[in-house]
């Protein structure tokens, strides 16, 4: 993918998820809407920036022809890309909510939980659309 085309896969990737994701935090814990909102898009801008060098590392390291992956591949990618959010987003989390460290790490591995079938689904389904469109 060219630069471009990884910016908008980030950026999709990221908008469909906040949809999905804020209004469930919201439901699920005690803080207001608005409050998980900054963080959601805080940790959004966060995981775009991660997310474009991550897949270029990733595109070197096992191949940039993205529909042939196999689903053990799209498990490995996803377990490290999520690896890479975990470090900067818990403490974060922690702090701007105003919650313990254990709290922000329950929170944000029911973010991971959601995420790791999330990013599966959605990279499949982008590839395999993106396969189409590219033929066409």
């Amino acid at each position: 993918m060219q630069t471009k085309e990884r910016v908008f896969h980030a950026i999709i990737f990221e908008l469909i998820a906040l949809a999905i994701v804020i209004p469930a935090a919201a439901m699920f814990s005690n803080k207001e809407a608005s409050s998980l909102m900054v963080v959601g898009v805080g940790l959004s801008f966060y995981a775009v920036i991660w997310n474009y060098f991550y897949n270029i590392w990733f595109d070197k390291q096992f191949g940039s022809e993205r529909a042939t992956r196999s689903l053990l591949l799209r498990i490995g990618h996803t377990l490290g890309f999520e690896s890479g959010i975990i470090f900067i987003t818990v403490p974060f989390v922690a702090w701007f909510l105003g919650i313990s460290l254990g709290a922000a790490l329950l929170m944000e591995a029911a973010f991971l939980i959601f995420f790791f079938f999330y990013a599966i689904a959605f990279n499949w389904c982008y590839d395999n659309i993106r396969t189409r469109v590219v033929a066409v």
